[in-house]
C-alpha cells in the first residue's frame, strides 16, 4: 500500500508540476501581451463557469471511488447521467449571456460565455474517466493526458496572443486545454460506458454524492462571490490584480495538494474499516505536505516584489499584497485537505454538508461586512475565514480518528515556524540593495539551506520521511 501510494503520488506530482510548470510560463506571456484588463473579463466569465463545473461532478465522481464495489453499471449510470446535465447546464449558459452580459453592463462578453462554457460538455465526458482513473489508482494517465492539452493549448494561446486576438487568446487556450486533455484521457482510459443504465445504482451514489455536490456548490459559489463582487463593484483591473495575487501561491499549492487529494481519498477509503490507520494517514499527509507548502509559501511571500517584477512587469505590481495574503491562507491547506479526505472515506458527507454550511455561513458575514471597505480588506477577510474553517473541518476527526484540530497544530507548527525564520532571514537580502534578479539568485539558495538545515537539526519527522522515501527510491533505480 505504501509503495502504490508513494507510486501514485509521484506520478500525480508530475503530472500537477509539468501542467503548471507549462501554464505558468504561458501566463507570464501572456500577462505581458495583453493587458490587465484582458484576464479581469475572464474572470467575469469564469465566475459562471466554474460554478456550473459544480454539477458536471455532481458529487457523484467522488461516490464512485468511495464506494468499494462500484462496477460498469455504477460508471456508465453516472456517466450518461452527467453528460445530460452537462448538455442542459450548456444551454442554460448559452440563453442567460446576454443576462450576464448585462449584469457586467458589456455586451461584448455574451460570445466570450457561450464560447468558453463549452468546457462544461466537455468536461462531462471526461469527468467519470478521471474518477476511473483515482478509484483504479491509474495517475500515469493523467500525466500524459494532462500534459498534451497543457502544451497543445500553450501553443495555440500564444500564437493568438501575438497575432492580436487579445482576450479571445485566453479564451482558446483554455477551451483547447480541456478539449485536448479529455480526448487523450479518452483513447488512454481503456474504460468505456456499456449500453446499461440503473436508476437504482445512480440514487444510491446520490444519497452520498447530494450532499457533496451541495458542499462544494457552497464552496464554489462563496470563493467566487468576490470576484463577482469585485467585478461589479469595482474595476476590471482590480479584479486581475486580485485573481493573480491568487495564481502564483495557487499553482505552487495546486501541485502539492492536488496530487495528494488525489491519491488520498482511494488510499483511504480502501483503509475505512481501520480507524487507526486512517488516522496514522491523515496525519502524515499533513505533517508532510506542511512541511513541504510552508517554505514555499513563505519564500514568495517575502520575495514576492522581485518576483513579480522579474516576471510580470512592473504593471502587475498591484497584485504583491494579494499575493502575500493568499501565501498565508494556502500554507495551512493540508489541515483542509486532509482532515476532508478523511470524512469523506469513512463516508461521512453528512459531516461534510454539515462543516461546509458553517464555514460558508462565517465567511459570508466576514465578506458583506468587508466589501465596502475595498478589494484589499476584503482579502484580509479571507484569511480569517480560511482559519475560522480549519478548526470547523478538523472538529469532526475528533470523534471520528481521536485527532484534534490542537494535536494537527502540534503536527505542523515545527514546519511553520522554521519557515517563518526562513522567511524573515531571506527578507533581511532586502537590505543589500542588489538588483532584483541577483536577490532572487540569493535568496532561493539561502532559504533552502536554512530551512533544509535547521529542520535537519531540529529532527523534524516529516523531513526524516521525505529523506527515507528519496533515499528508497534512489536506492531502487540505482540498483535496476
Amino acid at each position: 500500500m505504501k509503495n502504490t501510494t508513494i507510486k501514485n503520488f509521484i506520478w500525480r506530482f508530475a503530472e500537477r508540476c509539468g501542467a503548471q510548470l507549462v501554464t505558468f510560463i504561458v501566463s507570464i506571456v501572456l500577462a505581458r501581451l495583453l493587458a490587465p484588463e484582458d484576464y479581469g473579463t475572464i474572470a467575469l466569465v469564469t465566475v459562471f463557469t466554474t460554478i456550473l463545473q459544480v454539477f458536471v461532478d455532481s458529487g457523484l465522481g467522488t461516490a464512485l471511488i468511495q464506494k468499494k464495489d462500484a462496477d460498469d453499471l455504477d460508471f456508465s449510470s453516472v456517466f450518461y447521467f452527467n453528460f445530460f446535465v452537462c448538455i442542459v447546464l450548456y444551454i442554460g449558459m448559452f440563453l442567460a449571456a446576454p443576462i450576464i452580459a448585462g449584469f457586467y453592463g458589456d455586451n461584448s462578453l455574451i460570445p466570450i460565455i457561450r464560447v468558453i462554457s463549452l468546457t462544461i460538455v466537455i468536461s462531462g465526458v471526461k469527468g467519470i474517466q478521471q474518477s476511473y482513473v483515482s478509484r483504479n489508482m491509474l495517475f500515469k494517465r493523467f500525466f500524459f493526458a494532462t500534459l498534451g492539452g497543457t502544451i497543445f493549448s500553450a501553443f495555440l494561446g500564444i500564437g493568438l496572443a501575438y497575432a492580436g486576438f487579445g482576450v479571445w487568446a485566453i479564451v482558446a487556450q483554455q477551451l483547447s486545454n480541456t478539449a485536448i486533455d479529455t480526448l487523450i484521457l479518452w483513447i488512454t482510459v481503456k474504460w468505456r460506458p456499456k449500453r446499461m443504465f440503473s436508476w437504482n445504482r445512480l440514487k444510491g451514489l446520490l444519497s452520498f454524492g447530494w450532499k457533496l455536490l451541495v458542499s462544494s456548490l457552497l464552496d464554489t459559489v462563496y470563493n467566487n462571490l468576490r470576484n463577482l463582487i469585485i467585478g461589479k463593484f469595482y474595476s476590471s483591473a482590480d479584479l486581475a490584480y486580485y485573481n493573480q495575487g491568487d495564481k502564483f501561491p495557487k499553482i505552487i499549492v495546486t501541485n502539492i495538494n492536488s496530487s495528494i487529494d488525489s491519491v488520498l481519498l482511494p488510499t483511504l477509503a480502501n483503509e475505512q474499516e481501520h480507524i487507526d490507520r486512517v488516522k496514522s494517514m491523515t496525519r502524515r499527509a499533513i505533517k508532510t505536505s506542511t512541511f513541504i507548502m510552508a517554505p514555499l509559501m513563505m519564500g514568495l511571500a517575502f520575495c514576492a516584489t522581485s518576483i513579480v517584477k522579474i516576471v510580470l512587469t512592473d504593471k502587475w505590481l498591484p497584485c504583491v499584497p494579494y499575493l502575500q495574503i493568499f501565501c498565508v491562507t494556502y500554507m495551512f491547506w493540508p489541515i483542509h485537505t486532509a482532515n476532508l479526505n478523511a470524512i469523506n472515506a469513512m463516508g461521512r458527507s453528512d459531516y461534510f454538508l454539515k462543516l461546509e454550511i458553517a464555514k460558508k455561513a462565517i465567511g459570508l458575514i466576514l465578506l458583506l461586512s468587508t466589501m465596502r471597505f475595498g478589494v484589499m480588506i476584503m482579502a484580509y477577510s479571507l484569511l480569517i475565514s480560511s482559519i475560522t474553517s480549519q478548526i470547523i473541518n478538523s472538529w469532526p476527526n475528533k470523534k471520528l480518528l481521536g485527532y484534534g484540530y490542537f494535536e494537527q497544530l502540534r503536527d505542523i507548527l515545527p514546519s511553520v515556524l522554521i519557515a517563518l525564520f526562513m522567511g524573515g532571514c531571506v527578507n533581511l537580502v532586502n537590505v543589500l540593495g542588489f538588483s532584483d534578479f541577483l536577490m532572487i539568485l540569493v535568496q532561493v539558495p539561502l532559504g533552502a539551506f536554512i530551512y533544509v538545515g535547521l529542520s535537519a537539526l531540529f529532527h523534524l519527522e516529516a523531513y526524516a520521511y521525505l529523506k527515507s522515501v528519496f533515499l528508497s527510491i534512489v536506492g531502487k533505480n540505482f540498483k535496476k
